[in-house]
């Protein structure tokens, strides 16, 4: 059953295999990382490290049973009770039907685990699968978004407000949904009625 782990610094080998692997079908949808990304991959990763040891984030990877990532997932940018989501998932794990119910789960870990008030997402237009997942976990739209922040493409930004908790362990379509080394969950998507454009969540990821 695939699980949710906080990123540590022995994922990274994981981390750049499932990026390199899915490169092309994230690009299909969103900017192209770059090749700079790449290169400069373990500084990259450690940086992340950082801000995560610093408070300023928190990043996820969801791992299968032989230790493949299949999806990154990311609160990102904490200032006042608010962060933004950015989550990104393999394309042979497309279609499991996790989204929705993952990114509600999150929700309750951010207050519960990070004490936020607010998660934000920003989508581009073209991502309808995106939009309706953040619409049904509770997300409305509050504005555009500026294209600087989704490769130059026009999108809008989403926002919820986090009021309660939800349950800690869901079971969605024979995945297991449920919290890991005490810090939660976020969520797995990609290609299907309510993922087929949401390679990157969100579009950031």
């Amino acid at each position: 059953m695939p699980e949710l782990q906080r990123l540590r610094a022995d994922h990274a080998p994981a981390v750049l295999a499932f990026e390199l692997a899915n490169r092309v079908y994230f690009a299909a949808s969103i900017s192209d990382r770059g090749d700079e990304f790449f290169d400069r991959f373990t500084e990259r990763h450690s940086a992340l490290l950082a801000e995560q040891e610093a408070g300023i984030g928190a990043f996820y990877v969801l791992v299968a049973e032989d230790g493949s990532v299949l999806g990154r997932f990311n609160l990102y940018r904490f200032e006042g009770g608010t962060a933004e989501l950015g989550y990104r998932v393999a394309q042979h794990v497309a279609g499991r039907g996790v989204a929705t119910a993952t990114v509600r789960e999150l929700c309750g870990l951010a207050a519960a685990q990070y004490g936020l008030r607010t998660l934000k997402a920003a989508t581009s237009r073209e991502n309808a699968a995106s939009q309706k997942v953040l619409a049904r976990a509770g997300f409305i739209p509050v504005g555009p978004a500026d294209p600087a922040d989704l490769g130059g493409k026009q999108g809008t930004w989403y926002q919820r407000d986090l009021v309660q908790p939800l349950s800690s362990s869901l079971l969605v379509r024979g995945y297991g949904v449920s919290r890991s080394c005490g810090l939660g969950l976020l969520i797995a998507m990609g290609r299907s009625a309510v993922g087929r454009a949401c390679r990157d969540g969100a579009d950031r990821g």
